[in-house]
């Protein structure tokens, strides 16, 4: 294809052109003109002439006035710078000013020759041979009594005529060149002038599509140009505060979507992804710059959510559902699908909303199991006093050695079921403070907070010949409620002695570390399985119920413990290989201020 010419030669070149030609035609024109006119001068002057050498030699037309006349036509000849010939009318030389007329050749057939005998003045310019130039010739014919007796022919050389011309056209060329040249110039700068605010939008007009719309158009030049500039101008502003405002809103929008903690997923009538915000790629486990685009079978493994979508996009109205994303850990979500309009109102796709409900699923699941179990373990000790109660009244309280140990019994479950309720009131108590900032946290050192804690399960260690050591810093300081970690150590410690072999070595030990003061109960028990560590912190939850129980253990006090830890801001950690024992951590945060 061939590229567009600038606007600037396009104004140029034809005007040059233009100028070019005009000039030529004016030279041309000029040249002829004056060639014309020198020799329609020449002739006037030759006639003049040749009317006054008539006059002289009328009636001398004879071959005995030869000698005569050569002497009068030399003489006026040389003073006119004429050449002068007189013919007869047979075309006989008679005279001749410059050349003796008997060596001259018969001139009645030269063309101005003819024309004079036939009466009229007769005018030739031609090539002479006898003085080898360019001759203008004018004939008149001299009459006597009404009859032509001879001619009188003069003539001119025009060598010194066209060599005048030459010198003339010569200046005429050279002045027409200077002209163009100065023409050229002239055009050059008209031309720039037309073009510069042309070329000067052009350039603004590229800023503009850069989206530099800041910089208006300088407006100058023409009033069309002026016009074209400010409504540029006026254009670049319009596009300049809707660009703003549609960046505005999509700012707004990528806020807003990101910021949303449900998943929105937007695909086409074809399935391919539009948009995704920052939640349904965590969900998705994607990346909207790889799949935007693609179609959601190629970047999406989940039988659910595809035919979710598929139900969405073939149904007029909006679609719910749950979809469930199995692996480890399991999700669970739940999907709204709505119809996805562009501008003019049709159906180009579906928009999804996918909002994580796994936690509240496994609250739910976990409020389930804290019933049943708060149940189950509220029901053994009321059937078994019931049962016994029963028994007692049924003649069984007539027989004292059964009756003292049904009574046992009894008061044992009694004090299992006060236990329980006991350490239902203590979580209770614990995340109602908690939840109203009432749990008083101050400096202190953490190894008068573990001594405690190990004195008070000193009875429960001699009992079990259990040696339970402590090994903290005295400088290590924490910012805790001190009777609260301390039941919270307490029951570790108790859990560590209940599990641990008789003779074996319990350790407490405390440090600082990058995540804050780090408390830990090693005992050398029988560990736990590890299928069973992410729950070991639930309410009731229990690895081995039936030996729980015979331990005398509520099933509530490792949730006591992490619930006494998370009220100070802290966590709580397990590390346990089967047979080999268990690292119980509390995590707390240090005491900045010590």
């Amino acid at each position: 294809m061939m590229r567009p010419k600038r606007l600037l030669w396009q104004f140029y070149i034809p005007c040059l052109l233009i100028i070019l030609l005009s000039l030529l035609v004016l030279t041309w024109y000029f040249s002829n003109t004056l060639r014309s006119s020198y020799l329609k001068q020449t002739k006037e002057d030759l006639m003049a002439r040749a009317r006054l050498v008539t006059v002289q030699v009328k009636g001398l037309f004879a071959v005995s006035q030869s000698p005569y006349l050569e002497t009068l036509v030399a003489e006026l000849g040389q003073d006119s710078a004429t050449r002068i010939t007189l013919i007869m009318p047979s075309g006989v030389v008679l005279a001749d000013s410059d050349e003796e007329a008997a060596r001259m050749e018969n001139h009645a057939g030269r063309p101005e020759v003819v024309e004079a005998m036939q009466g009229s003045t007769g005018r030739s310019v031609r090539f002479s041979h006898t003085i080898q130039q360019d001759m203008m010739y004018v004939a008149l014919p001299v009459a006597e009594n009404g009859a032509i007796t001879g001619v009188v022919r003069t003539a001119m050389a025009i060598t010194a005529l066209d060599e005048t011309l030459d010198t003339l056209l010569r200046r005429v060329i050279l002045g027409g060149v200077v002209a163009a040249v100065l023409a050229a110039l002239l055009s050059l700068l008209v031309s720039r002038r037309i073009s510069q605010p042309l070329e000067m939008m052009k350039q603004g007009a590229e800023r503009f599509s850069r989206g530099e719309l800041q910089q208006p158009l300088v407006v100058r030049g023409s009033a069309e140009v002026r016009s074209l500039a400010e409504a540029m101008n006026k254009m670049a502003a319009q596009l300049d505060e809707r660009i703003r405002t549609v960046l505005r809103q999509r700012n707004e929008q990528e806020a807003v979507l990101a910021s949303m903690v449900e998943g929105v997923l937007a695909v086409d009538a074809e399935e391919r992804i539009l948009r995704l915000n920052r939640a349904a790629e965590k969900l998705l486990t994607l990346d909207s710059a790889e799949v935007q685009g693609r179609r959601i079978q190629e970047v999406v493994r989940k039988a659910d959510l595809q035919r979710f979508i598929a139900q969405a996009l073939s149904s007029p109205e909006a679609v719910e559902g749950d979809i469930v994303f199995h692996g480890d850990p399991e999700r669970f979500l739940q999907a709204h699908g709505t119809a996805l309009r562009g501008s003019q109102g049709q159906r180009i796709g579906v928009l999804i909303v996918l909002n994580d409900v796994t936690r509240l699923r496994r609250l739910e699941t976990m409020r389930r199991d804290f019933v049943a179990n708060v149940s189950h373990e509220l029901k053994t000790p009321i059937t078994a006093i019931k049962g016994f109660v029963e028994t007692l009244l049924d003649g069984a309280i007539n027989q004292p050695e059964d009756a003292q140990r049904f009574l046992s019994i009894i008061c044992k479950q009694a004090d299992r079921l006060n236990a329980i309720i006991d350490d239902l009131l203590d979580l209770s108590r614990i995340e109602q403070g908690a939840e109203r900032h009432q749990i008083d946290l101050q400096p202190g050192a953490v190894d008068e907070v573990v001594r405690a804690a190990i004195q008070s399960c000193e009875m429960q260690a001699q009992e079990r010949e259990i040696l339970v050591e402590q090994a903290v810093d005295e400088s290590l300081r924490a910012r805790f409620n001190p009777p609260l970690i301390e039941q919270a150590l307490v029951n570790l410690i108790s859990n560590a002695i209940k599990y641990s072999s008789e003779g074996s070595r319990v350790l407490v030990e405390g440090r600082q570390s990058a995540d804050g003061v780090v408390i830990r109960v090693i005992d050398q028990g029988c560990g736990i399985a590890r299928e069973h560590l992410p729950r070991l912190f639930e309410r009731f939850y229990r690895v081995d119920k039936a030996r729980s129980r015979k331990q005398g253990g509520t099933g509530l006090g490792l949730a006591i413990v992490k619930h006494i830890v998370q009220t100070h801001g802290g966590r709580v950690a397990v590390e346990s290989v089967p047979g080999k024992g268990s690292t119980f951590s509390i995590i707390l945060p240090s005491d900045l201020r010590s």
